[in-house]
């Protein structure tokens, strides 16, 4: 059963995410993700849960863990604070990388002019509909009691 208080297991990290046990364990390790600890036992906030979903999006999308961690410092150096408490306002956040540069925009017409003055392709990711996907299925499975579903997975694993 979920925590009501936004404790998380790494087994319900694992359930609400794309990501592997090992490699939850490996982030933790390297310093990536690291949650806060009861005894042996890793409990993850909703901001690490938040971080860990952004990061899931940002790997199955071919950024390699050396530039996923440029862009949680860069996103970090922006904003002062972590990436769940900064998309948390009315404003959508949205990376936008050519694979050299990286773009934090809230405005469409910065993102429209960013992308049409491009040289090459570019990847956007709206990082506050990921964090509104992982609140979602969090709200859905304490509604629904279980912690079986895996519609953010699934949904993950499909883009």
């Amino acid at each position: 059963m979920l925590d009501v208080q936004g404790s998380f297991t790494s087994r319900e990290v694992v359930s609400l995410t794309s990501i592997t046990p090992r490699q939850l364990q490996w982030w933790d390790e390297r310093g990536i993700v690291v949650p806060a600890r009861e005894g042996r036992r890793r409990l993850y906030s909703m901001e690490d849960l938040a971080e860990v979903a952004v990061i899931c999006e940002l790997r199955q999308r071919g950024f390699s863990l050396h530039r996923v961690r440029k862009v949680m410092r860069f996103l970090q150096r922006e904003f002062g604070k972590r990436l769940a408490e900064t998309v948390r306002g009315a404003s959508e956040y949205h990376l936008l990388t050519d694979g050299k540069t990286l773009y934090l925009e809230t405005s469409p017409r910065q993102i429209v002019d960013i992308l049409k003055n491009a040289r090459q392709p570019m990847l956007t990711i709206c990082l506050s509909d990921t964090v509104r996907q992982v609140r979602a299925e969090i709200r859905a499975k304490k509604s629904s009691g279980t912690t079986k579903s895996h519609s953010l997975r699934k949904a993950r694993q499909a883009s």
